[in-house]
């Protein structure tokens, strides 16, 4: 068992399997790819609820169509601890994104369909790639609007070989029905719960209900996964892990968040505090952002510990 600095232990998975292991023996696979499909011809895969029928390359707000784009793909080390262990974490940047963050520090790809197009079979064959390359897991980063895509690619590596956890990596602006999708196939779930009030999230993200949406997919998240686990190694098997990165004067909305996850989801949820926010993008010299445009202070994120644990939460991260 591993102990965090209260004197808690962070539960140790000795022997796992990915859970979709479970999902292709049982014959549940090819039903799931089939209710992906089914989703894409009138796409409801976000928030967004765009309804377009995405198998004919009908245009989206997130402009992809019936195959997803690869921004980058390679081993990450500068994921946390339990995710890139020794060997890297095998990162799948997807490009696009359904949410419109003006700080966007991934703004080239988040923004547009840039990168290499690739259906079933080659977005099979890249994570079968990485995981030759030794990764310890497949981290499928910006996921929320090419879930059914990762089912169907899914569908195709797991019987040639696929046998690493997966890590959906996302912005928690995901659609229930995309989640739903994915119990039983993901193992860890990493999501990134940015604001805590609507209006901060109208003005710099575009998606007024985020707060509300991130609440239920987290919730949602867990419910499929729950806490966090890690293996006798330190790398991590199953669970969820929470991001959230500090931002300027938000400190009540970053305590808001923290005091939502110990009570409503665990107070043995794994919380990444990140502190790396820069004013990019949009923000930098606009006169609309100028209470998000300068760095945060090391006040800021201390403060954000504090809340941290005066909410009961103890399972902390602090890694840019």
């Amino acid at each position: 068992m591993r102990s965090g600095p209260t004197g808690k232990v962070s539960p140790v998975l000795t022997e796992h399997e990915p859970a979709y292991l479970t999902v292709q023996r049982s014959g549940g696979l090819d039903a799931t790819v089939s209710r992906a499909m089914t989703e894409l011809q009138n796409c409801r895969a976000c928030p967004r609820d765009c309804g377009v029928d995405r198998s004919g390359q009908d245009p989206t707000l997130c402009r992809i169509g019936r195959y997803v784009r690869v921004a980058a793909a390679f081993p990450h080390f500068g994921e946390e601890d339990c995710l890139r262990g020794t060997r890297g974490s095998g990162t799948i940047f997807f490009s696009s994104c359904n949410l419109r963050c003006v700080f966007c520090q991934n703004w080239d790809i988040s923004s547009a369909p840039t990168g290499r197009e690739l259906d079933a079979f080659g977005l099979a064959d890249l994570m079968l790639a990485l995981q030759e390359a030794g990764c310890h897991n497949i981290n499928l980063v910006t996921p929320e609007h090419v879930a059914p895509h990762i089912v169907e690619a899914l569908a195709v590596a797991i019987p040639d070989g696929l046998r690493i956890p997966l890590v959906y990596n996302t912005s928690a602006y995901d659609g229930l029905t995309s989640l739903r999708l994915m119990d039983g196939l993901v193992d860890i779930f990493m999501p990134d719960f940015k604001f805590w009030a609507p209006e901060t999230s109208r003005r710099l993200a575009r998606a007024r209900e985020y707060p509300q949406v991130a609440r239920a997919a987290i919730a949602e998240m867990h419910r499929q996964v729950g806490d966090l686990q890690l293996g006798p190694d330190g790398v991590a098997r199953r669970g969820l892990l929470v991001r959230h990165l500090v931002m300027p004067g938000q400190g009540e909305e970053t305590a808001a968040i923290l005091q939502w996850l110990a009570e409503e989801i665990s107070p043995n949820t794994y919380v990444n505090i990140m502190d790396q926010y820069r004013p990019d993008h949009r923000v930098s010299g606009h006169p609309r952002y100028v209470d998000i445009d300068r760095r945060v202070s090391r006040d800021e994120v201390d403060a954000a510990f504090v809340a941290a644990r005066r909410a009961g939460l103890w399972r902390l991260d602090r890694r840019p």
